[in-house]
């Protein structure tokens, strides 16, 4: 049975939120921004019709709530289909899934997010807490208000950016439109949504967190895999010096435990069995780090 024809855009906004209460959050902060968006340019564009009026016809061209709501998730399934990364061959073997990793490209893409990370992590903390100092300094002259809001405009496009590489890298759905901004609300009503807004502040927690997030990702991922190439090369490097293919002039004097040929292939395996090693972390922290980014970034939004 359909529920009642909604008479206001808002009416209509909690009928789409409704039909897609089971959907991904970040979809349906997608759905609602784009409905609202075309719902008030529509009312803006036509001055002497009133929101019930405009709903009845536009019923008829944007769509019913539920049909907005089965559009968006048949859109969901094909771009997903269209976006995601090739399905790894499924391998039953233990062997097989330990080194089938080195062929999930989300893998390697969530390595390449751990040593990003340190730089993002250094932007965002220096941007939540430059702004926030300054915002609090600022608050008692004129200037603060306007600081402010452009601070949490700041924060809010930062989020929208990190959201952005978190689905592209780390495969985490996030949102693609930024929350929207209710036009037809006082100014002074719309500044404080923004602050009292549970998103704004749990977005800057996220960005708060990405620094000392982003030394631990960055220091496992270099070290692991400094560990890992540096055995395989000092190892290839000492089994092309055996057979006389090379030689390396070299200041350190080996113990004698390690002067034996019977290391070098222990070593080889030790660096290769390790780099694997590594890519299996970077994907778990991936799933991790997706999960926690969904959780500050947009569910707090949905409330």
């Amino acid at each position: 049975m359909n529920a009642a024809t909604p008479k206001t855009i808002p009416e209509y906004l909690d009928q789409l939120r409704h039909e897609l209460r089971d959907a991904d959050p970040a979809l349906l902060q997608d759905a609602l921004y784009d409905a609202e968006e075309y719902l008030r340019s529509e009312l803006a564009e036509n001055p002497g019709t009133d929101e019930a009026t405009l709903l009845a016809n536009i019923a008829t061209s944007y769509g019913a709530p539920e049909e907005v709501a089965a559009i968006y998730r048949d859109t969901e399934v094909k771009v997903s289909r269209a976006l995601s990364p090739p399905p790894a061959k499924v391998r039953r073997s233990l062997a097989g899934q330990f080194f089938g990793v080195a062929t999930d490209s989300r893998a390697w893409m969530s390595l390449f997010y751990m040593l990003l990370s340190l730089a993002t992590g250094i932007v965002y903390f220096t941007v939540v807490t430059t702004g926030l100092s300054m915002s609090l300094g600022l608050a008692v002259l004129i200037i603060g208000i306007p600081f402010a809001i452009l601070f949490v405009g700041i924060v809010r496009l930062l989020a929208l950016v990190e959201g952005r590489m978190v689905e592209v890298m780390l495969g985490e759905r996030m949102p693609r439109r930024p929350l929207y901004a209710e036009r037809g609300l006082p100014l002074l009503t719309r500044i404080g949504r923004m602050f009292t807004d549970p998103r704004t502040w749990s977005t800057m927690l996220y960005m708060l967190l990405m620094l000392p997030l982003g030394v631990v990702y960055f220091t496992a991922a270099v070290t692991g895999l400094s560990l890992s190439l540096g055995l395989i090369a000092s190892s290839a490097a000492a089994a092309l010096g055996r057979l006389g293919l090379a030689e390396f002039h070299l200041h350190l004097q080996p113990a004698p435990m390690w002067d034996s040929v019977l290391w070098i292939p222990v070593l080889f395996a030790v660096g290769v069995l390790g780099l694997f090693v590594m890519l299996h972390l970077a994907r778990g922290i991936g799933r991790l780090h997706g999960a926690l980014a969904k959780n500050l970034l947009v569910k707090t939004a949905q409330h």
